[in-house]
């Protein structure tokens, strides 16, 4: 497998050390390099890794640099002197683009001005990352292969359970407020804005940190839904009753992997948990849309301990020289449990 990183690599013809590149600096050999690394790694086959998601972000207005050496690739922001995964804080599934087996050196990031690589959510178990991995938390995700059925064949009794009420739930929608739809592959901006306007709305009830604040964020997720490569898009999917908007979703896919990033509800129509009506469509069309998982990404919220099917691990740390500022990070992570904990109780 080192071999397979190397002969990957040698078209680009990379010195020795690693370099900090402009994403649009970059060339097509460093390009059929990213997607030669990734198809050789099925560690890397969440949608994050493919230089589709990495090129939205830079376009949308928040520059995006590739760490490029003889060994990996690895889109990253610069924040002051503080690097960060590209698509931070959104990005949901982080680190460096590796054949299996081959060799990182965190350490090589920093320099020229740089003093840290912060992570929050990088793949467990990526070589040379051990030292500098403070925490870990779990990232549930549903096996689809075989659409509904094969789902309830491998779902725990919480997600049986649920996927039953969801179906009687759609019935009783479909009575009580008109024909239900479900769609799920929309190509409507519309919508689209809709789901933003009940995601913030959604952050500020919650006081969660609103994602889409920051300047070109909706953006981003324009342009990730007019992206239709053969092998990333973004996906927007949406449940209707009648002419009521009950629930949608919009993320992102690359081959048989959706990633569920931004569900929404109208909690107007809350009592019908419309949400999981919708989990319930798209698992049902799968093997249709030719996707085989969805990763609902990190977090510990009840429908998706209730829907998963599996789970990974990702790690939080920090990559640094300065071990007062390492020290740092770590007292916050420890304390992080207790501050989510006090944060659910006076919710």
């Amino acid at each position: 497998m080192r071999g397979l990183a190397a002969a990957a690599l040698a078209a680009v013809e990379e010195p020795a050390g690693m370099r900090l590149l402009p994403y649009d600096e970059l060339t097509s050999a460093h390009l059929d390099t990213w997607h030669r690394l990734r198809a050789g790694n099925p560690a890397l086959d969440s949608p994050y890794f493919h230089p589709g998601f990495a090129a939205a972000v830079h376009a949308s207005g928040r520059p995006v640099h590739v760490a490029v050496s003889p060994q990996a690739l690895m889109a990253v922001h610069r924040d002051g002197s503080c690097l960060r995964p590209a698509g931070w804080p959104g990005a949901d599934f982080q680190g460096p683009l590796l054949a299996p087996g081959a060799a990182f050196e965190p350490l090589e990031l920093l320099g020229g001005g740089i003093t840290a690589f912060a992570f929050d959510h990088l793949v467990d178990g990526v070589p040379g990352f051990e030292q500098w991995t403070l925490s870990r938390r779990v990232s549930p995700y549903v096996d689809v292969s075989g659409g509904l059925d094969g789902y309830l064949g491998r779902a725990s009794r919480a997600g049986k359970d649920n996927m039953g009420q969801a179906r009687r739930r759609a019935a009783k929608a479909g009575r009580e407020l008109g024909p239900v739809r479900f769609a799920a592959d929309s190509d409507d901006e519309g919508v689209l804005a809709r789901v933003i306007e009940l995601k913030r709305a959604q952050y500020a009830a919650t006081g969660a940190a609103d994602y889409f604040a920051a300047p070109g964020r909706a953006g981003l997720l324009r342009r990730l839904l007019r992206t239709r490569e053969a092998d990333f898009s973004g996906v927007l999917s949406t449940l209707h009753a009648g002419e009521h908007l009950l629930a949608a979703h919009f993320g992102i896919r690359s081959g048989g992997v959706l990633h569920w990033w931004f569900p929404v509800y109208d909690p107007a129509h809350g009592k019908l948990a419309p949400g999981w009506i919708l989990l319930r469509e798209l698992v049902q069309a799968a093997p249709a849309l030719g996707i085989r998982r969805i990763d609902f990404g990190r977090g510990d919220d009840e429908y998706k301990r209730r829907a998963k099917t599996g789970e990974v691990l990702v790690a939080q740390g920090l990559v640094t020289r300065d071990p007062f500022r390492l020290a740092a990070r770590r007292t916050l992570e420890r304390a992080r449990p207790a501050l989510r904990a006090l944060k659910r109780r006076f919710a």
